[in-house]
């Protein structure tokens, strides 16, 4: 396992902890190679969006955060559940 993959395995292990609302997966590419990072929504506390679809790590973090942002911002204003 080269260093890059081991990152990015960590990267992986990190989401899946911080975000336990989502399964957080990597898709693969026609060419088997992995491809984008991949949150899909299984706890609807956790996020509005049924799937959220990003090019890395970071920018999928970001968007979960968003998403956590947003049901908070539903529950305060008495919109939701």
């Amino acid at each position: 396992m080269d260093m890059r993959t081991r990152s990015q395995d960590e990267d992986l292990a990190r989401l899946r902890t911080d975000f336990v609302g989502h399964r957080i997966w990597r898709s693969v590419r026609q060419d088997g190679r992995l491809g984008d990072w991949v949150a899909s929504l299984h706890d609807p506390d956790a996020g509005i969006d049924p799937t959220v679809i990003r090019g890395g790590p970071d920018a999928l973090r970001e968007a979960l955060t968003e998403e956590r942002e947003r049901v908070r911002k539903i529950k305060e204003s008495g919109d939701g559940a």
